[in-house]
C-alpha cells in the first residue's frame, strides 16, 4: 500500500513529466511560456539601449524567473524516484545551466569579476534546450539521426579527402603569388567553394586553377543533397516502425519508450 507521501510523489510526477492530464497540459503549457519569455528577456537584455533604459527591470525579471524554474526544479527533484539520476540527466544538467548564472553573480562581486559574470549570464540561453522535452517529434528526429551516424560519418569523412585533395592541387597549380600561401589556406578555400558559400577573400586567377573551382562548386550542388536524403530516409523509416511512448519514468523521468514497454530501458524502473 503507498504511503502518502508516495501517493504525493505520484500525483507531482503525473503532473511535471506527463501530459495526459489538464494538470500536466496546464503545466506544460504555463512552463513553456515562461521559458519563451525569459529567453526573449535575456536576448532583449543584450541591447546596450534598452539595457540602459530598462536595467532595473530586467534585474527584476530575470531573478522572477529564476525563482519560478528554482521552484520548478526542486519540484522535478521531489517527483522522481531517484532524483541524482535526474540532476545529471541531460535535462537535469540543462535545468542547472539554466539557474546558476544568476546564483553565482551573487558571489562575484568585485570589479574584475565583472566581465565573467556576464559570460556566466549568457548560460541562461541553455534554458531554450528545455522546449525540446516538449517535442515529440524530437525523439524521432534524434533516432534517424543515430540510425544515420556510420552514413553520415562516411560521407563526411569522403568530404573531407575531397577537399584535401582538390585544395593541394589548387595550391601546386594557383601558387603563393594568388593568395593560395600554403595547402591549410587552400583547403579553406576549398571547404568554403564545396559548400557554395564563396567569401570571395580568395579566387584563382589560372585556367586550370578556375577549371578545378567549377568542378568543386558542381560537386557542391550534389554534396549539399546527400545527407538530407540519408536522414530523409532513416527518418521515414524510424517514423512508420517506432511508435514512442509519451510517459516518463517515475524514477529517472526520462522517455523514448515502446509502446508496450514495461520497464524503462534506461534505469530499469517499472513504468
Amino acid at each position: 500500500m503507498q504511503t502518502r507521501w508516495q501517493r504525493i510523489q505520484n500525483r507531482l510526477h503525473n503532473i511535471v513529466f506527463e501530459n495526459d492530464t489538464w494538470a500536466g497540459r496546464a503545466f506544460d503549457i504555463t512552463l513553456l511560456l515562461l521559458i519563451i519569455l525569459s529567453v526573449i528577456s535575456v536576448i532583449v537584455e543584450t541591447i546596450p539601449a534598452l539595457d540602459q533604459a530598462y536595467r532595473p527591470l530586467f534585474h527584476v525579471l530575470e531573478w522572477i524567473f529564476t525563482g519560478v524554474f528554482t521552484l520548478e526544479f526542486i519540484i522535478r527533484l521531489l517527483a522522481v524516484g531517484s532524483p541524482i539520476r535526474y540532476v545529471f540527466s541531460f535535462f537535469g544538467l540543462v535545468d542547472l545551466l539554466g539557474i546558476l548564472p544568476a546564483y553565482l553573480s551573487l558571489f562575484f562581486i568585485g570589479s574584475q569579476q565583472l566581465v565573467v559574470i556576464r559570460i556566466l549570464r549568457l548560460l541562461r540561453v541553455f534554458r531554450i534546450l528545455k522546449l525540446q522535452e516538449y517535442t515529440s517529434a524530437a525523439d524521432v528526429l534524434a533516432a534517424s539521426l543515430r540510425e544515420s551516424r556510420a552514413k553520415i560519418t562516411v560521407f563526411f569523412v569522403a568530404i573531407f579527402t575531397l577537399v584535401i585533395t582538390l585544395g593541394a592541387m589548387t595550391s601546386v597549380v594557383e601558387g603563393h603569388t594568388n593568395g593560395f600561401e600554403s595547402i591549410p589556406v587552400s583547403i579553406y578555400w576549398a571547404i568554403i567553394t564545396i559548400t557554395t558559400v564563396g567569401y570571395g577573400d580568395i579566387v584563382p586567377s589560372t585556367a586550370v586553377g578556375k577549371l578545378i573551382a567549377s568542378l568543386i562548386m558542381m560537386l557542391g550542388y550534389v554534396i549539399i543533397a546527400v545527407p538530407t536524403g540519408i536522414v530523409a530516409v532513416s527518418l521515414t523509416g524510424v517514423a512508420n516502425r517506432r511508435e514512442l511512448n509519451s510517459q516518463a519514468c517515475p524514477n529517472c523521468g526520462r522517455r523514448e519508450h515502446d509502446t508496450d514497454a514495461v520497464h524503462c530501458k534506461y534505469c530499469g524502473e517499472k513504468l
